[in-house]
This record gives structure tokens, sequence and C-alpha cells, in this order.
């Protein structure tokens, strides 16, 4: 979490968007969509773009998300700094094409606290029933916080009708006013997956007071009640150390690749753990991401695994501070990692998907730049990795 910025949220094509490999989903045939294979990339896609002159809060839009849906459509959302009243909430829009063309069809909104969902969105569909919940429950988890920032509540809603209406489950966490200043106690940024049939929610924490930021997780098996929480990153040598924005995905041996910021000591630069335990991240080796071209890429990871580079697959992180990505094909060893351009901009929490039927293509999508920017919008963009030459 960057912080230059006060605010928390530091923060055609026939096809359907994969989540990232540990979301990704049972097979399942589609029943809605009919699903067809990948067949053109596009470029900078605009998916929304705020009217001007409406009082639109700088940024006006951040942080953007998608997933692929087990019927072949996909859903989307991102920090939406609408103007209040009405309470912000996180906007759900569908694309029954690949991502072409864009509806949007609900609105996740605070109907527990009075205070609106107004940060770090995270899009998750369960794979297995988890409580009365069944398979295929849309998840959505989120910072909601009040208009004068005064507190910070992770929160998760449910939709069972393909994100058309939603209603609140449960919180996570709880925590102080959201300002990345150490000294405070807010809670950031969440990210969800399942594991051994548990919901496993990983989250950036300012609460302890000694650390000025750590990185934790919590599971649950019915949703409702949530694990004592863990410690996944922190740094015992240095209070002022901020690792944040965790992000996750399974490769081939079995590992899990952990990719995270460490702002406070090391400008935000990206690092990222291996581990065969995901719910034991702590106990592996830190490694700094550095790429061929000698860039420490900076800010907001997003991280996927594809097939395709090899007999090893490739590893493919966004950061962001680049419009690159970058690609490790060899199970994430240190001096392996490749920068190859994209035609996707930059964007804060720019977020990678793989597609399910032909994983050579990947999906970028951002919702534009940390503020001051008044010209944000939420744009993807689909690049074929062999293209790239990946």
């Amino acid at each position: 979490m960057l912080v230059q910025t006060l605010l928390g949220g530091l923060f055609c094509l026939p096809a359907v968007l994969a989540a990232p490999a540990p979301k990704a989903l049972e097979n399942t045939s589609p029943t809605l969509v009919e699903r067809t294979l990948p067949s053109s990339t596009f470029s900078n896609n605009v998916i929304f773009s705020p009217p001007s002159n409406a009082g639109w809060t700088d940024p006006r839009v951040l942080y953007s998300r998608a997933i692929e849906l087990s019927d072949g459509s996909l859903l989307a959302t991102w920090e939406n700094y609408s103007p209040e009243p009405p309470l912000v909430y996180f906007p759900i829009y569908k694309s029954t094409d690949g991502g072409v063309t864009w509806t949007e069809i609900g609105k996740v909104e605070d109907t527990e606290n009075g205070w609106g969902l107004r940060y770090q969105p995270d899009l998750f569909e369960l794979p297995i029933a988890i409580g009365k919940y069944p398979k295929g429950t849309i998840l959505c988890s989120g910072n909601s916080i009040p208009t004068d920032l005064s507190k910070t509540k992770i929160d998760v809603y449910a939709s069972t009708d393909g994100g058309e209406t939603w209603e609140f489950v449960s919180s996570i966490a709880e925590g102080g006013e959201a300002r990345p200043n150490n000294g405070l106690t807010p809670v950031w940024e969440p990210y969800m997956m399942v594991y051994k049939d548990q919901l496993v929610c990983y989250y950036s924490d300012q609460r302890d007071p000694k650390y000025g930021q750590k990185l934790v997780h919590q599971t649950t098996t019915d949703l409702l009640n949530w694990s004592a929480l863990v410690d996944d990153v922190h740094d015992d040598n240095n209070y002022s150390a901020r690792p944040g924005m965790p992000s996750l995905a399974l490769l081939p041996n079995g590992q899990y690749i952990y990719a995270y910021e460490v702002c406070g000591t090391d400008g935000c630069r990206i690092h990222y753990r291996l581990s065969s335990d995901p719910l034991n991240i702590l106990s592996a080796p830190s490694h700094s991401l550095v790429s061929d071209k000698g860039t420490r890429p900076v800010s907001s990871p997003s991280v996927v695994w594809s097939s395709k580079g090899g007999a090893n697959g490739s590893i493919i992180l966004s950061s962001g501070s680049q419009s690159a990505i970058f690609v490790n094909k060899n199970l994430g060893a240190e001096g392996s990692w490749v920068e190859y351009a994209t035609p996707q901009p930059n964007a804060y929490s720019r977020w990678l998907a793989t597609f399910d039927e032909d994983d050579d293509y990947l999906l970028i999508i951002g919702g534009g730049r940390l503020p001051p920017s008044s010209t944000n919008q939420v744009s993807l963009s689909v690049v074929k990795l062999s293209d790239l030459g990946v």
C-alpha cells in the first residue's frame, strides 16, 4: 500500500475468462453461455468510464477485478468513487461475449454498517459448497469504510443468482482509520481462495502494535465463523516494513507462489514466497523480483500461472508500476524473470487472468492510477502469450 496517498485503495473475443490458478473452478458444464475457444486479441477495451462533471471523486474508479463464472460469463467490479449520497458500492458488470461488451447487472451495497463499500473488492465463485452456500455461489469481499475514513471492516457478501442480487454473509476483520500510516490500525486488501475444503481470506493488517503492517489470513468452513488470525509475512527487524496486497497462484509442482509488495522499507517493490502449504507462508523464504532488464517492479502484484512457455509453464506477474508483465518459466527461481511488453496501460492493482479454454490467452484489466487522476476508467486487454514471445 503506497504511502503517498490517503486512500485506503492504496490503493472481438468469443471466449471465457478463467480465474487465477488457486481460484480455478472445478470443471462444470456450461448452462447459460456457450464456451468457445479464444480467437482474437484486443487492446484497452473500455468497460466503464465515469460521466464528466457529475461529482465523482478523484480518482473516479480504481482497483478492478474480473472472474469467470461456471456458466461461461464474466463478472467485473472495481472501486467506484461515485457522488455520495447514496453510499458508495461495488458495481457488478457482466459480459457474455468474452469481454467485448459489458452490462451492469447488480450492485454490492453495504447493508450492514451504513458506511458504504468503499475499497478493495475481491470476487470469487465457490468451486465447492461451503456451509449452507452451494457450489457456484459468488462471493464479494471488500472494505466497508465510512465517508470520513474513520473505520475499516472486511465484509463478505454472497450472490446465488449470478451476481444480480447480494446478501451480507459475515465480517472477517475490523480495524481503525483507513489511512496507510504506521500506528493506525486499519485492515486492507482481501484475497479469497479455497484450499482443502475451506475458504481462505488473505489480507493486510495494521492492528498488531509490533509491526507497521503485516500480512495474515483467516479460514472458514461455513462462511459464518472465521478462524483465529495467522501471520503470513511480517518483519521482526523493522517496524516500518509494510508488506501488503497478497496474490497467489498454484504451480504444477504443487507449490503456491505468494506475491506481495513491501512498502516502508523497500519502496513497495514486489517480493514473493514459494510454499507447498498456502496456510504456512511465514516459514517460506522471501525472494525479490528482478527482471532480465534489471527492473524491480513496484506495487500491487497480481499473479497467475499458464501451462504455456515450456515444461514448467509460466508464472505471470503484473505490478502497478509497469505496463509490462514479468514471466518466470522456472517455477519461481530467482534470476529467471523475463519482462514482456503489453498494450494494456499500467494501473494500480492491475489484475491478470488466463483463459480456461486456451491459457495462451491472458486477460489484463485495470482501473487506472492512484490520485491525482481525473481520467481513470476501467479497461481490459487480451494478449496472446506466444505473440509476446513467452
